[in-house]
């Protein structure tokens, strides 16, 4: 059995199909695992949905597809908590006679996934949480997601990078689950002390005092190595302790994968247009 992971996906079904063809995966065998970011910016975001929806049901607890923040944008659009944005690909799955049942596996997918010595995230960790930490508050995020009222109130506004530097004591549990949320889905950098840094260049390029999540002296999270997205600028990143895996499809940068037994590295260049009609 081989555990394969595949960075952003973004809609982009053709590339992600071609890239399939280059990897021996076998579905009544391996592993999948997905980075997040099923949807949005490609073309094909609903082909993408109904794929990793039936190969659910077909592999089981052998596939895994963490959320992140181009699903979340999704399912708070789908909710009326926010409204489509320019760029959005999003209609046809709001439009889809099969919508509620796709949205309804979405919204159900798990934030952090841990097998062995790998987590699975989509955009990283706060440097204070222990694996074990990371995921209870996975855990607690899914169980609100579970019912509409506390599903609505986290979506509204799941990402608040300022709430850090407020007294955490003082924060309502809504907050400390949307900043919680914002740290799974939409990390790259943050200060020594955790507070998110709102950059998303190169790492090269940070501001002074930014540092690439995993680059923070005494993160808690060292012993495993994480598999994650998000982070288009930084590429495709292979070191001790970090898989990294959104090459930039959407930009036109190919979609990638890796067998994580192996190291094994599986590119495809981007077959869609960069601007979707």
């Amino acid at each position: 059995m081989a555990t394969y992971a595949i960075g952003d996906i973004h809609g982009c079904f053709a590339s992600l199909k071609k890239l399939l063809k280059q990897m021996p995966f076998d579905p009544e065998r391996d592993r999948l695992w997905l980075v997040g970011d099923l949807v949005n910016r490609g073309p094909k975001s609903l082909e993408v949905l109904r794929w990793a929806r039936d190969l659910d049901r077909r592999m089981g607890d052998r596939f895994q597809a963490v959320l992140g923040n181009h699903d979340l944008h999704l399912l708070a659009v789908a909710e009326g908590c926010a409204r489509s944005r320019g760029g959005d690909t999003l209609r046809k799955v709001l439009r889809a006679p099969d919508r509620q049942k796709l949205l309804r596996w979405l919204r159900r997918r798990p934030l952090v996934v841990r097998n062995g010595d790998y987590l699975l995230v989509h955009a990283g960790l706060a440097p204070s949480w222990t694996p074990a930490k990371a995921a209870r508050k996975g855990r607690r995020i899914q169980e609100m997601m579970e019912r509409r009222s506390r599903r609505l109130l986290l979506l509204r506004r799941h990402w608040e990078p300022r709430s850090e530097k407020a007294n955490p004591a003082r924060a309502t549990e809504i907050q400390k689950r949307r900043r919680d949320l914002g740290y799974l889905t939409r990390l790259r950098t943050c200060t020594e002390k955790g507070v998110p840094c709102a950059f998303s260049g190169p790492p090269e390029a940070a501001p002074k005092g930014c540092l690439p999540w995993f680059e923070v002296p005494g993160r808690r999270s060292r012993e495993l190595t994480v598999v994650c997205g998000h982070w288009a600028a930084l590429g495709l990143r292979i070191q001790p302790g970090l898989v990294a895996l959104d090459s930039g499809c959407a930009w036109g940068n190919g979609l990638c994968a890796i067998r994580l037994e192996d190291g094994k590295v599986f590119r495809q260049e981007t077959v869609e247009k960069r601007f979707w009609p």
